[in-house]
């Protein structure tokens, strides 16, 4: 489907507070305290902790290269387009930032947490417009085409610790390898609740005698589909008609108190389900 203006638009604004998000971690929090947050921009920081004329930003940018050509063979114009905004804006902030009377004076503990706050909220918020910053946020999404099962996080995190430990023995420093340890988890559980959490919804199974009153009072108060799924007593041997119905988390509530004014008797399992695609929830996106 062609996106209009606007939206473009406020993917590109959406796309650039996460960047500078992003970027406002690295630059406060991480690299001050030599903590490095894997990825090409962990290799950026490992090159200018050895050629300090190097700027950290445009480094990052140049590691990103090529990378950011192969992202835009196997995943799309638009993925080059939005990822090229991020990835600029990335680099241009780290630099710009590095420049600004900015600091914090805090433990590199304390850095090291909120560092990894702030990169998975702005990786987040990038990942949700179907774009990167680059670097290993590329390599997670080129990962996720063979493996669609494991969660962009995770995946980020597997291959970002490789770099930790690699720095660890250059630095010779096992106390930031293991600060840097904590913001990758940190980060990619932050980011995954970003683009899995928010989107966690609950899942009813209703076990009634009075399953049509049921079924009607959720179309009627609810708004909400309802399956029905046939299943047998173990016990008695019995038919019987299993409600299977997935509510927004706000109608838990509504749902018990129809289902109780309907059957008080009706047996009700709830269980979260992490995410719910399709119409009256989160439209499906192939790239998370």
């Amino acid at each position: 489907m062609k996106r209009t203006v606007f939206q473009t638009i406020t993917d590109l604004l959406v796309i650039a507070l996460g960047a500078a998000l992003f970027a406002l971690s690295v630059t406060l929090l991480l690299d001050p305290y030599g903590i490095v947050p894997g990825g090409v921009t962990g290799i950026a920081m490992l090159l200018c902790a050895l050629f300090p004329v190097l700027p950290l930003g445009m480094t990052v940018l140049v590691l990103n290269i090529p990378l950011f050509l192969l992202g835009w063979r196997l995943l799309g114009h638009r993925f080059l387009l939005y990822t090229g905004f991020g990835t600029l804006v990335c680099a241009v902030l780290i630099d710009g930032f590095a420049r600004l009377p900015l600091t914090v004076d805090t433990e590199p503990l304390l850095a090291g947490v909120f560092g990894g706050l702030l990169m998975g909220a702005g990786l987040g918020l990038v990942f949700l417009k179907g774009a990167t910053t680059g670097g290993s946020d590329i390599i997670a999404r080129l990962l996720k085409i063979p493996l669609p099962h494991i969660q962009i996080g995770k995946l980020m995190l597997a291959f970002d610790g490789c770099v930790v430990v690699a720095a660890g023995f250059v630095f010779g420093s096992v106390n930031h390898m293991l600060y840097a340890v904590i913001t990758l988890f940190i980060g990619a559980k932050t980011l995954d609740g970003i683009l899995y959490g928010l989107n966690v919804e609950r899942l009813a199974f209703i076990i009634s005698d009075r399953v049509s009153d049921i079924v009607e009072a959720i179309s009627a108060r609810l708004g909400r589909g309802v399956t029905l799924l046939h299943g047998e007593g173990a016990y008695t041997g019995r038919e019987r008609k299993i409600v299977l119905c997935a509510v927004k988390r706000q109608q838990i509530t509504d749902l018990k108190n129809l289902v109780r004014e309907s059957d008080p008797a009706a047996f009700i399992i709830l269980t979260e389900a992490n995410e719910v695609l399709g119409e009256g929830f989160t439209d499906y996106d192939k790239g998370l």
